[in-house]
């Protein structure tokens, strides 16, 4: 028997009716569409460890064991470790799980870790590290008993259907932010950028468009083709001096003037093991305040375990792999996939890795089985050569990707009776609370907490099992400790 035999066998080809060149461009095809976080999860990351966004010629900097790297420098050993952690869980997902699922660092996820644990709970990157390796160790542990599966079972029908959704808007409304086509207000909040004065909001509504189009054509990589595309844009705006340097482009131009395209090409920070050593540092700093850091593992907990199932969930949903109870058969196996990748991820320095909902476009092109995640992950480690590029790519060209995969996961709408009282109310508050208040958990918690109570309120209280009320007074007792947190009570 040949290779290619025993890998037919291994993968079960003939039970899935597919073969090796159907499976191959699937993964080629979930690739392209999910190549983008190399780019993106780098640029949410970065501001986490070196306290904010580069501003014109200011470049923010951090120390770690001794040596100080800049904004760029941190990119690039994040973009080394994004691909890394990815390949990790993409061959457990290929090899254990035998799924057609593409894991890396998860949107939504990131954003969680940098602007809501390190920037605005103020807890210092290290220790929110070495919080993401404690709970997927948790993880770990819960899904070899089956405890992770038999709770998600557990959520509403409504939940599993609309969380897919209420992370795309909130991923829609974080891309809108960053490219400027929404601002702040005093009055409302939020209102609309003016286009006109900002050429960011301009060329980034323009590499929208574009990325949109491409996308409705059904052209593969649409994603990544308009964020280098409109990358390609701000540096011709730059050289042409239609603009002025830094504005569209994150001074690259001045750094190949000055110190000329070796430094672009080969003075690249492939080392990440100062990431592995902050991860160190956040371990011993766990005595310090442990009832914080506590908190810090508990608050990940609850995101990571619905955020991961939601998404797992809806890319289930639309790969058909769902039963009649909107339950995904085996799903022990995949979510040990992203615990594996998360523990291993949360060492090298990256936050939590969860399964894909790009997957689903590989799952279009008749993909069954884990030979497809096995592509997806061997074209991942191929990407390593492309670290060079990434900290030239400007940030606001990377976020056109969150608000094209935030339109895209809103399909999970079309799901939900909403002719249910129970199922409207809890739908839609897990949709519209996520983006509101900026978390994912939130939203998960609006819909698991109102759907007993509307139920109960329609006279059909018996249709809630007792764990769905259990898990309604649990997530009553982690706003207690998070709003506990708030107020000072908690604070590294």
């Amino acid at each position: 028997m040949g290779l290619t035999d025993s890998l037919a066998d291994y993968f079960d080809f003939d039970e899935h009716d597919t073969d090796f060149r159907t499976e191959s461009l699937a993964g080629v095809t979930t690739f392209l569409a999910m190549a983008y976080i190399i780019v993106v999860n780098p640029n949410i990351l970065a501001p986490a460890i070196v306290g904010g966004f580069p501003e014109g010629d200011n470049v923010p900097t951090t120390t770690i064991n001794g040596a100080t790297y800049d904004f760029f420098q941190v990119v690039e050993m994040l973009t080394v470790v994004t691909i890394l952690a990815s390949v990790i869980a993409i061959l457990v997902m290929a090899l254990y799980a035998k799924r057609p699922f593409g894991l890396a660092p998860g949107m939504g996820l990131n954003a969680f870790f940098t602007f809501t644990v390190v920037l605005t709970l103020g807890v210092p990157w290290q220790v929110a590290l070495a919080a993401v390796f404690v709970e997927g160790l948790i993880f770990i542990a819960l899904t070899a008993v089956g405890a992770r599966t038999y709770v998600i079972q557990l959520f509403p029908e409504p939940v599993k259907f609309a969380v897919g959704a209420g992370i795309g808007v909130f991923l829609l409304f974080l891309g809108l932010q960053e490219m400027q086509v929404v601002v702040s207000d005093p009055a409302t909040l939020a209102t609309l950028g003016n286009v006109l004065e900002s050429p960011v909001a301009a060329l980034s509504l323009l590499g929208l468009a574009v990325t949109l189009m491409l996308y409705a054509r059904n052209v593969r990589g649409s994603i990544v083709i308009g964020i280098l595309s409109t990358a390609i844009a701000g540096y011709a705006l730059t050289l042409a001096g239609v603009v002025e340097r830094g504005v569209l482009e994150p001074g690259t131009v001045s750094q190949v003037e000055s110190e000329g395209v070796g430094a672009l090409l080969f003075g690249v920070q492939y080392d990440f093991t100062p990431l592995v050593y902050g991860f160190i540092d956040g371990l011993g700093l766990i005595t310090q305040d442990p009832l914080t850091f506590a908190l810090v593992v508990f608050t990940f907990f609850f995101v990571d375990f619905f955020d991961t199932a939601g998404t797992l969930i809806g890319v289930s949903q639309i790969g058909g792999f769902l039963d009649e109870e909107g339950d995904l058969p085996g799903m022990d196996k995949p979510l040990m996939a992203d615990a594996i990748g998360t523990t291993a991820g949360a060492i090298m320095g990256t936050s939590t890795v969860t399964t894909y909902i790009e997957s689903a476009t590989g799952i279009e092109e008749g993909g069954r089985t884990g030979f497809t995640a096995l592509v997806v992950g061997i074209l991942f480690a191929a990407s390593l050569l492309v670290v060079p590029l990434v900290s030239a790519i400007p940030q606001y060209a990377t976020y056109i990707a969150l608000v094209v995969v935030g339109i895209i996961m809103l399909q999970g709408v079309a799901d939900i009776d909403w002719q249910d009282p129970a199922w409207a109310v809890s739908a839609g508050l897990t949709i519209t609370v996520m983006p509101l208040t900026t978390s994912i958990a939130n939203g998960l918690a609006a819909g698991i907490m109102s759907y007993p109570l509307v139920k109960a309120a329609v006279g059909e209280a018996e249709d809630v099992s007792l764990g769905q009320w259990t898990l309604a007074v649990v997530f009553i007792l982690y706003f207690i400790v998070y709003f506990a947190a708030q107020a000072g009570q908690l604070a590294f």
